[in-house]
């Protein structure tokens, strides 16, 4: 696939092949998996205090004739604890034992438990060169909800890397006829119910994502802008590139991020686990035809 590349003006500077990558067969299936990995990463671990509710002494005899002991009281056999008492009448609660008024939970959420998913190396690269190739296909990012200029899909200048300032992105951003999917993204929605309490007081949408080639003065400048991310390529990942296991996001590639990509065979297998795998196949033939000797 060729694409035009564009400036901060929407001047036409010429045009390039995009790599390999941009063909990948679109797989949902794995893209959701991989942005799951990546989610669960982020989930904070929570849960109970282990003893909670072992802590109070139930020792509470059930034996005849003995004294503060609760035989003869016609009630059931469970852990109480003494709270208060006058003489041989006693105010008991429920104690150790779950299931029963003041007893402790029998299953809470445990701290201990590991919510990472995993996701092998070969799949996480695979759905990330998927959700690459989703990006380029212009029936998807307007399903997607996007609203896309004629020209979309497009690469921009290397000049863009340069601009320090959020204004500058901004006013770049409309003139390359994004105006609507900036005015898309700036929209939120107030939540109901507990989801206000717990730092998700706001629904928001996602808007353009900016893929560059390294560390440079854009990845600061449009974070204020609402819905825009920046990146750097080797930094990419597919929550990143499909938000909510979406394929489709729209997506500016810089020149040089485009040109790190093919250079570097960037979440492709590495050229020297393929070297040491065929090495590994040698040695087996050898090994085999030295065994039939």
């Amino acid at each position: 696939m060729k694409l035009k590349i564009l400036d901060q003006t929407k001047a036409e500077k010429g045009s390039k092949d995009l790599p390999a990558t941009f063909s990948e067969e679109i797989r949902p299936d794995l893209i959701k998996r991989a942005v799951e990995s990546v989610q669960s990463r982020a989930r904070q671990r929570y849960g109970a205090d282990p003893v909670a509710g072992k802590k109070a002494s139930a020792n509470l005899s059930r034996r005849r004739r003995k004294y503060r002991g609760s035989y003869g009281h016609g009630i059931s056999r469970v852990p109480r604890k003494i709270m208060s008492r006058s003489g041989t009448r006693f105010n008991w609660t429920g104690a150790f034992a779950p299931g029963t008024v003041g007893g402790r939970r029998a299953h809470p959420p445990k701290a201990s438990k590991i919510w990472a998913k995993k996701i092998n190396d070969k799949e996480r690269r695979k759905a990330i060169r998927s959700a690459m190739a989703a990006t380029m296909a212009k029936d998807l990012v307007v399903e997607r909800g996007h609203a896309l200029p004629d020209s979309y899909p497009f690469i921009i200048t290397d000049d863009f890397e340069s601009l320090s300032k959020t204004k500058s992105v901004k006013d770049a951003l409309l003139k390359l006829g994004l105006t609507d999917e900036l005015k898309r993204a700036s929209e939120k929605t107030y939540r109901a119910g507990k989801s206000r309490l717990r730092g998700r007081k706001y629904r928001k949408r996602k808007g353009p994502l900016f893929v560059v080639s390294k560390e440079c003065p854009l990845l600061k400048a449009a974070v204020n802008i609402p819905g825009v991310d920046a990146v750097a390529v080797s930094d990419l990942n597919a929550e990143l590139l499909a938000p909510g296991s979406v394929p489709g996001r729209l997506t500016l590639f810089t020149q040089s991020a485009i040109d790190r990509l093919d250079k570097e065979k960037l979440f492709h297998e590495k050229p020297k686990t393929a070297k040491k795998k065929e090495e590994k196949k040698q040695e087996k033939k050898q090994d085999k035809k030295a065994s039939k000797k």
